[in-house]
């Protein structure tokens, strides 16, 4: 079983920033890639951005970059999202999944990050 833990999230005025963190209970030598996602109220799921676990590769969303690093800490076990530069549409649940290189999509249960204008 694997668990992701979000915690981070919060209230934050329009050009404010946010960290956001996911720890796994997994060993990361088993982890392929992590990804953050967001739904807003009434939306779909999005991505917002992934990291390549072994490589540190990153990507991310078109709306984000710039604003938003992902990063990891492997002695942590631990998934980051800085987020600056915060507006108003950034409002959502953000949601950490996890994808293992023996196949399978884990999810967190998400924190709530609210952005007011």
């Amino acid at each position: 079983q694997v668990q992701l833990v979000e915690s981070g999230g919060g209230l934050v005025q329009a050009g404010g920033s946010l960290r956001v963190s996911c720890a796994t209970s997994v060993r990361t030598s088993r982890i392929y890639d992590m990804g953050w996602f967001r739904q807003a109220p009434g939306k779909e799921r999005e991505f917002v951005a992934r990291l390549t676990w072994s490589s540190g590769l990153t990507y991310y969303t078109d709306s984000v970059k710039g604003r938003f690093t992902i990063s990891r800490d492997s002695a942590k076990s631990t998934l980051y999202l800085q987020m600056n530069s915060l507006k108003p549409e950034d409002s959502a649940i953000y949601y950490c999944q996890a994808r293992l290189y023996t196949g399978g999509t884990n999810w967190g249960q998400g924190t709530q990050v609210t952005v007011s204008s």
